[in-house]
Formats: C-alpha cells, structure tokens, sequence
C-alpha cells in the first residue's frame, strides 16, 4: 500500500488542442493517458486536483512581458513576419487555436503541483501535461511556448533552499539549464543524446554552469541507441552521487518520454519498464517530488508508459493487459502495457564511454559545496490563491459528495475491490 500522498493533475480539456496538421506534438496523448489512468484505477488511490488556470502574471515571473503578450493576443493567420523575428516563431512552434489557454493550463497545473508540495500537501504531485522545458525567457523552441518547469521551481524556492531537477527526455534540458546557469540554489541534471547536430545542440558534459551556479549544471551526454541496462548503470550512481553532495529539499522530475525505443524523433531504445526504473529509483529517495511530462512523439508509447509510472509512484502493480477503454484500438494488435518493441538502432554507447561520462559527473561534484545553504527571508506569498477562495460556487445540497469530495477521496487496498475478489478480504491487506 502507498503510504506517500499522490496528487494527480486533472484537465479534460488540456488534451483537445491541436498543434497543427503533420506536427509530431500531439497533446491529445494526454486524454488518453487519462482514459488508461481511470480505467486502471488508479486514480482511486490518489487525490485528483483540477488544476489552476496560470495567468499571464504567473507566466511573466520567468518569460518577458512583451512575449507572454504576443501570446495571449495572437491568432493563427495573424502572425506577422516582424513577429516571426522578434520571437524567432518557426514550424516547430506554430501559433494555434487556444494556444495560450493550453499554456495557461499546463503551467498551472505545474504551479499547483509546487505549491503543494510546499504546503506538504502532497508528497508527489503529478502533472503529465507539463514538462515543456525548451522555452526560452523571450521565446518558444522545440514546441514549448511557456517553461512550466522554470515557473514551478521559483515556487518551489520561496519554501526550498535546494531544488534538483533531473530531465530523462531524449533532448537535452536547455531551457531549465540556461534559466539556473548562474545559481547554486537549483542543481540541473540531464540524461540526453547529445552530438549529430541533434536538437537543441546544446548538453554537452563541459556545460557546468557559471559564477555562483558553476559545478551546479550536471549533463550527461549519450549516443544513440542506448538501452535500459546501460542508461540505468549511468543513471543510478550519478543521481545517488548528487543526492550524497547537494542534498536537495525537494526534486522536479521531467519524464520526457521521447527516450522510449520506436518514437518518432528519439533515437534511444529504452523500454516503457526502462524508463520507469528511473522513476522509482527517483520516488524511492523519499523526497517530495514533482513529477512532468515532456516530450513523446509515437502516442500509443508515451499513454503506455506515463500510466505504467503513474502506478510506480502509488506502488500498484497493473496488469499488462490493457483494459477496455475508448482508446484500445490505439494498442493494437497486441492491447499490452509493456510491448515488445525491438530497436533498429544499434547501441553506440560502449562501456569504455559510459565509465568516461560517469567519472566526468563524479569529478563535478567533488567540486561542488556540499549542501549549500541560503539565508531564508520572509517567505513571499503564494503565486496561487487559497483553493477554497476559487471554489466560487455554493454546494448543492442535493448531491451527497461534490466533485472536489470525490477527487479527495483515496480508497485503502483493503476497502475496494471491483474485480472478482469483491466483498473477499485479501489477507494481504490486513
């Protein structure tokens, strides 16, 4: 049984935009990561919070005023080419319709997430629709328009002294990096492929960080084709070796699924339970944790594998058989959680390399201060209003439980049952 507190960020809406006709970001993705999350059951053991909606104030905490305008006001087919120059606008990052109500979403959900986790509200906070960590503080890149994660970690530092981020998408982190390049306060850490003019260019072990924040920015550069055994004997010494040095209060996760063997634009061969090893090992350091999306191009792969780490992180063990929902016909022909998937791409990472990559982030961090320590001011108001006070609307008293009742609600392994054991007791949960 789970005994850390979930809290699961829902929007019904967040996963009706539409990028573009041929564009590989597809957030319709997140609607049926839900379908498979509630059809699990799995949001029976969590709490589901309907996320806040950020404001353009919220977003201008890290992006320029002048951008999160442009933002708010444009339309498709309005955009004008001194536009396109000032934010550097491309096919990558199209201007669509609802474009900054999808950015509005996101980010607050990964704003409430923060919060919670500062209010120790929750001890994991998921957010599968964040995670978009290219975007740049004057403009878009690599399909992120607002840095969600870059909002949710100055949240996170009113209350934090040292915050970890640790990215495992296939693209290297650049935006979050460049954001806390100068700082000692936010450690950057990111598994990616690197070399091959491969987006965004940037990642490579050198980048360390500058001034105050010099030895605080950790890449770790792969070649193409890594697989699960050799991404994870990198993966767990380097992170535990942080954990040992910094010491951080509170860790962002961003789970990039692009790193899965078969997507679309990735080139690594990690499989669904691969990349969920990162997680686990991340949830089992004990330390509050917000948990994002990112990347992900091939869908069916990216619904697969966030549910399978949905379960990780409320330590219920799913069947791999995927059960009826509106999007079965997505999995075919197999209908499993944990598909087979060869890779076509040959592993280029040798031990030789992987041992080079690893001694590298360990001379790092002997260089680093150990823990360092901030001095805490008056802790500044919370970028969100108190829940209650957005619950505008009187309780109907003919409903016996309103929507947020039910979304509070966490069924215990031994109360619920909806399977043939109904009405048995499994001694297991006594």
């Amino acid at each position: 049984m789970c005994t850390r507190k979930v809290s699961y960020a829902f929007n019904g809406d967040v996963g009706n935009f539409h990028y573009g006709p041929g564009h590989p970001m597809k957030p319709h993705r997140l609607s049926v990561i839900h379908h498979l999350v509630m059809n699990y059951g799995l949001h029976k053991k969590m709490q589901i919070y309907r996320p806040y909606q950020a404001t353009a104030q919220d977003m201008c905490r890290f992006h320029d005023a002048d951008y999160i305008d442009f933002l708010q006001k444009t339309l498709p087919g309005t955009v004008s080419l001194q536009d396109h120059k000032n934010f550097n606008l491309g096919d990558d990052c199209p201007i669509f319709d609802g474009l900054f109500q999808f950015c509005s979403m996101y980010t607050g959900a990964s704003l409430e997430g923060a919060q919670k986790l500062n209010h120790n509200q929750s001890d994991i906070c998921i957010n599968w629709s964040g995670g978009l960590h290219h975007a740049k503080k004057y403009e878009p890149s690599g399909f992120c328009y607002v840095n969600d994660i870059v909002i949710s970690i100055l949240e996170l530092l009113k209350y934090h002294p040292r915050v970890l981020y640790i990215d495992i998408d296939v693209h290297h982190g650049d935006g979050v990096q460049e954001a806390f390049y100068l700082t000692d306060r936010v450690m950057t850490v990111s598994f990616h492929k690197y070399g091959d003019k491969f987006f965004p260019g940037t990642g490579s072990m050198y980048e360390i960080g500058a001034e105050s924040g010099r030895y605080y920015s950790v890449n770790v550069p792969f070649k193409e084709g890594i697989d699960d055994q050799s991404y994870f004997q990198v993966f767990k010494p380097v992170i535990q070796s942080v954990m040992d040095y910094y010491r951080p209060t509170v860790i962002v996760l961003q789970c990039g699924a692009d790193s899965l063997a078969g997507d679309r634009l990735g080139c690594f061969s990690l499989s669904t339970r691969g990349h969920g090893d990162c997680v686990k090992f991340v949830k089992e350091l004990n330390v509050p944790t917000l948990i994002l999306g990112g990347g992900g191009y091939t869908l069916r792969n990216v619904a697969r594998c966030w549910t399978y780490e949905t379960s990780l992180c409320v330590d219920e063990q799913i069947s791999n058989d995927i059960p009826m929902n509106l999007y079965i016909e997505f999995f075919k022909p197999d209908f499993v959680l944990h598909p087979d998937i060869p890779s076509r791409i040959e592993n280029a990472n040798s031990k030789q390399y992987l041992e080079a990559i690893t001694k590298h982030t360990y001379d790092i961090l002997k260089m680093c201060q150990h823990s360092p320590s901030v001095q805490m001011f008056d802790i500044p108001a919370d970028a969100l209003p108190d829940e209650k006070d957005r619950n505008i609307d009187e309780p109907d008293a003919d409903v016996r439980m309103s929507q947020s009742d039910i979304d509070n609600l966490i069924d215990k392994n031994n109360e619920f049952y909806d399977d043939d054991n109904d009405n048995d007791k499994n001694e297991n949960d006594l």
